[in-house]
C-alpha cells in the first residue's frame, strides 16, 4: 500500500539532556536503581517537555527517564504524577511499561520505567505495522474491561476540551476555520453536544494513542506508552482518537478502518459522529491557541488531526446527514 502523504509535522518537545538534571534529581534515579548512572540517551519524539532518556547503570541495568519542572512547563509536573499512579495501578498483563519508582520534590518530577527496546511505528505509517497496533487496541480494550483501575469518566476528563464548537458558536470568532466548519458552526455545537453520553462506558482507555506513543518490538509485542490521560470510557474510544492522527502520519482513510475494526462493531453510528464531531472540536480550537511552553510543534500537529478529523466527519454525514449538515 502506498504511504498518503504526511501532513503533521514530527511529535516534538524541547528535550533536556540527562546531564541538564539537578544533582538531587539524578542522584534519586541512581537511587531508584541501585546504582549510579553510566551512560545516558536523550530520545527524541513525543510531545512531553524535559528529559526523556534511556539510560544505563554501572552495573548493567537500563531504564528508561522522564523527568520535568514547573519552569520548563507548569501543566507537565501535574501530568507526570497522574501518569505515575496510573501505571502503578496497572495490571501486569497490561500491554505498558513497568513504573520503577518515581521522584517528586514539589519542583521536579521524574519517572523511572523499564527500558523496552522497540521502536516506534514507522512515519508514513505501514500497512504491516498499522494491523499489529489496530489488533493490540482490541487486545488493550478487552483486557482493560471492565476497567481494573479507579480513572475519572472520559466525560469528567474532557469536559472543556471537548466542548470546542460550543465555545467557537458562542464567541463568533471564526477566523481562519475551515469555510465548511465556519458554515455549520452551530449545527457542529448541536451535534457533537450528546458527546458525553455516547463515549461513556466502563474501558480503561488509554487517551493519546500516536505514533509517539506505541512501541513495536523484535518479538511481536506492541507497548503502550505515556499514561498520564487515561480514563473510562467506551471501548472504542481509543480507535476513534487515535485514527485522525494515523491519517495525518500517512495513514489510510479513517472510516474504513473504523468500520472495519471488532471494537467499532457495536457502537452506535449517530454516537460515534457525535463523539468524532466533538474531536474534531477540540483539534480546531487548540490549533488555533499560542504553543505552550516546550511544545513548539503541538499546535501544528493538531491543526493537521483537525483536518483529518473534518475530513472523517465530512465522510460520515455524507453518509447519514445530520440537519443542517449535509
Amino acid at each position: 500500500m502506498p504511504p498518503f502523504p504526511v501532513d503533521a509535522p514530527p511529535a516534538a518537545g524541547v528535550r533536556t539532556p540527562w546531564e541538564g538534571l539537578p544533582g538531587r534529581v539524578r542522584d534519586a534515579v541512581a537511587a531508584i536503581l541501585g546504582a549510579p548512572v553510566a551512560t545516558a540517551t536523550t530520545q527524541r519524539g513525543g510531545f512531553s517537555p524535559g528529559v526523556a532518556a534511556r539510560i544505563g547503570t554501572a552495573d548493567g541495568r537500563r531504564a528508561f527517564v522522564k523527568a520535568v519542572s514547573t519552569e520548563a512547563n507548569p501543566v507537565s509536573p501535574g501530568m507526570h504524577r497522574t501518569e505515575a499512579r496510573n501505571t502503578a495501578a496497572l495490571p501486569d498483563r497490561v500491554a505498558a511499561p513497568q513504573l520503577l519508582g518515581s521522584y517528586d520534590d514539589g519542583t521536579w518530577v521524574a519517572l523511572v520505567f523499564e527500558d523496552i527496546v522497540g521502536h516506534q511505528p514507522h512515519v508514513p505509517w505501514r500497512a504491516d505495522e498499522l494491523g499489529r497496533v489496530l489488533r493490540a487496541v482490541h487486545d488493550l480494550a478487552t483486557t482493560l474491561t471492565p476497567s481494573p483501575v479507579d480513572a475519572p469518566p472520559v466525560a469528567v476528563r474532557l469536559a472543556e476540551q471537548f466542548s470546542g464548537w460550543q465555545q467557537l458558536a458562542a464567541s463568533g470568532d471564526v477566523h481562519g476555520l475551515d469555510p465548511w466548519a465556519v458554515r455549520h458552526v452551530d449545527r457542529l455545537a448541536e451535534l457533537s453536544a450528546s458527546w458525553a453520553a455516547h463515549a461513556a462506558g466502563d474501558t480503561l482507555t488509554h487517551g493519546d494513542l500516536r505514533a509517539d506513543n506505541i512501541l513495536l518490538t523484535a518479538d511481536d509485542r506492541v507497548i503502550f506508552v505515556d499514561w498520564p490521560h487515561a480514563s473510562l470510557a467506551a471501548p472504542w474510544f481509543d480507535l476513534l482518537t487515535m485514527l485522525p492522527c494515523v491519517r495525518a502520519q500517512g495513514g489510510p482513510a479513517p472510516e474504513e478502518v473504523f468500520t472495519a475494526h471488532p471494537l467499532a462493531r457495536r457502537a452506535d453510528p449517530d454516537g460515534v459522529t457525535a463523539v468524532l464531531a466533538a474531536l474534531a472540536g477540540y483539534f480546531v480550537t487548540h490549533a488555533r491557541q499560542p504553543p505552550p511552553p516546550g511544545l513548539p510543534t503541538v499546535r501544528a500537529f493538531q491543526h493537521a488531526q483537525g483536518v483529518a478529523a473534518l475530513g472523517w466527519l465530512r465522510t460520515r454525514l455524507a453518509k447519514r446527514p445530520a440537519r443542517g449538515l449535509a
